[in-house]
């Protein structure tokens, strides 16, 4: 369903009423013939005849799905339902709504709600009534049961194509042309030619980054005209296409791409004349497999399941690009470091941007995280961002830091000045005394009045129903209680402040992932100075990596420094180094 860009009018019992026809088929051949003039025919008739509505509108949409509801005709429709124009909605089937049950419950909520009477010709009910009501449910269910039937047998159907030879569409590989006429596939010769020089280097040097640089170095580009990645290399690599096998039903579905056992996979060999051989194909798969092993072996368990703790959120300062994380060298007792690395000086060259270790890194950013914590708790003694900015930057991890910027610094002094120390939240500050604001970000200043005016309205609805001579019936109150609430927890996450209050309920995942945040905190609250790999030894990585996540916004670096870090609540603490 779509969006509402304004809220919806309720019709009135007495308006003159009007009648929203829809109609729909799924393909242009039914369009062409007579199942949308068939559908009109006996819609026009059905709403003069049987209902008495002779003013009516029809909305049609030809060639479109009813798996959801992104058609334009019945977007129109719904825009003027929801401007109060019609008392009806009237279809052929109730099909030809959705198909999907959660959709059309949707529907039929928001039509109720509007006081619009939703009627089926074909099924012979109307919702005005709990019978119609009652079979409008169990309708949907074989509607939706039809739908899966359908889906199965459309797979069913494919996989007998693809048993054949036959091709079932999709993006035609490169190297290859395809033509539809004949249903036969040749050779691209000036593609085939990046391909069989792809080959070559792999199994040479057994690297996708250098098959890569080398593509990319000889000025070659993918079919879309973009720079040759490891990955492009290895959709290439690993393909049995190449060696003239067509390979269908590797995966379950389009989006979640599940794998299905081999034994599931259709294999077609000498479907279509072959770039390289068998044997190359399987070198290439083998070697693969041994790189895979290597970096899963005996002894590399700490970063054996590729958990990154900064992917996603290292950033280079240079180029903007996101850092590529890739595992590193191994250390006493095992320790694996991750490095982040630019792409584009990994793949061009084109950025100068050096690597950075996670033990740089990760130092620097959790010694500031644990320096920010200490700041809360001592900063009834901290008054100006000077002095703020001393306890920020103690310890040797910043050492080379000349200060920090004054915006972001100006923002957090603000933000510990601003709150009191208050259990309810995770993120607040106790203060002894009012300091002097100084100038920071005027749209957190907006979200701190914003929350004061919830929080203030919050009192007042809770001493209006406990005190007030006024009658406010328990559902009211809890309404609009919930409404306020809603309001809070919003302008709380944009502020980086999670509500843990006595009324507050976690899904497992948020109890684990706030466990996780305790853990840590009350661990970088008990030390001085934080060893960034004896952290990472003592907390398994999945729960670091969650907790970095769930403050941090994004983390840039330049010449193996980190210039800036972008919290969640969109505070940034630029830092300037000495020369």
């Amino acid at each position: 369903m779509s969006e509402r860009k304004k809220p919806a009018v309720r019709r009135s019992p007495t308006a003159p009423r009007k009648c929203a026809i829809y109609t729909r088929v799924s393909t242009s051949m039914q369009a062409d013939q007579d199942s949308l003039p068939m559908q009109r025919k006996d819609l026009v008739a059905y709403s003069t005849l049987i209902l008495g509505i002779e003013d009516y509108d029809i909305f049609e949409d030809a060639g479109y799905s009813g798996k959801n509801t992104d058609r334009p005709a019945f977007q129109a429709m719904l825009k003027r339902i929801r401007a109060g124009e019609f008392s009806h909605l009237l279809v052929w089937k109730i099909d030809r709504i959705s198909r999907n049950l959660l959709d059309f419950a949707e529907l039929y909520e928001e039509l109720r709600e509007l006081r619009v009477t939703f009627v089926s010709k074909n099924e012979q009910f109307d919702t005005s009534n709990a019978m119609g009501e009652a079979m409008l449910k169990i309708i949907l269910v074989f509607a939706e049961l039809e739908r899966n039937m359908t889906s199965e047998r459309v797979t069913a159907t494919m996989i007998s194509r693809a048993a054949s030879g036959k091709w079932n569409g999709g993006r035609i590989p490169y190297g290859y042309d395809y033509d539809p006429d004949t249903e036969t596939f040749s050779i691209r010769e000036d593609e085939a030619k990046v391909c069989l020089i792809l080959k070559d280097d792999y199994i040479k040097n057994r690297s996708l980054v250098h098959t890569a640089r080398l593509l990319n170095s000889k000025g070659y580009t993918t079919r879309a005209g973009v720079e040759w990645s490891p990955n492009g290399v290895w959709i290439i690599a690993q393909s049995p296409f190449y060696a003239g096998i067509y390979r269908y039903n590797r995966y379950k579905g389009t989006e979640n791409r599940t794998e299905n056992q081999e034994d599931e996979w259709v294999l077609v060999k000498d479907h279509h004349p072959a770039i390289w051989t068998e044997a190359e194909y399987e070198a290439m798969r083998s070697i693969r497999a041994t790189n895979a092993t290597n970096r899963n072996a005996p002894g590399r368990a700490h970063y054996s399941t590729n958990v990154y703790v900064f992917s996603g959120l290292a950033y280079c300062g240079k180029c903007g690009s996101r850092l590529h994380s890739t595992s590193g060298r191994v250390l006493t007792n095992n320790f694996r470091t991750t490095v982040y690395s630019c792409p584009k000086r990994r793949k061009t060259h084109e950025c100068d941007n050096p690597s950075i270790n996670d033990m740089i890194l990760g130092e620097f950013v959790i010694n500031y995280i644990q320096n920010m914590l200490q700041a809360k708790t001592t900063f009834s003694k901290i008054d100006t961002p000077a002095a703020l900015e001393k306890v920020l930057l103690s310890g040797g991890a910043f050492s080379d830091v000349d200060h920090i910027e004054p915006d972001g610094l100006a923002t957090f002094f603000n933000l510990l000045s601003q709150y009191r120390s208050d259990a309810s939240y995770t993120f607040t500050v106790r203060r002894s005394r009012k300091k002097k604001q100084v100038q920071a970000n005027p749209e957190i200043a907006t979200l701190f009045k914003a929350r004061n005016r919830q929080e203030r309205a919050l009192q007042r609805l809770q001493d209006l129903y406990l005190y007030s001579d006024a009658s406010m019936s328990e559902k009211d109150y809890l309404i609009r209680r919930e409404a306020i609430t809603a309001n809070l927890e919003q302008i709380n996450a944009q502020l980086g402040m999670v509500s843990r209050g006595p009324d507050s309920s976690l899904s497992d995942e948020d109890f684990v992932r706030q466990a996780s945040h305790l853990l840590i905190t009350k661990n970088l609250m008990s030390r001085k100075y934080i060893y960034y790999r004896s952290l990472a030894e003592a907390i398994p990585a999945e729960i670091l990596k969650e907790y970095m996540a769930s403050i941090l916004d994004s983390v840039y670096v330049v010449d193996g420094h980190v210039t800036s870090i972008v919290f969640k609540n969109g505070m940034t603490h630029r830092f300037s180094y000495k020369k």
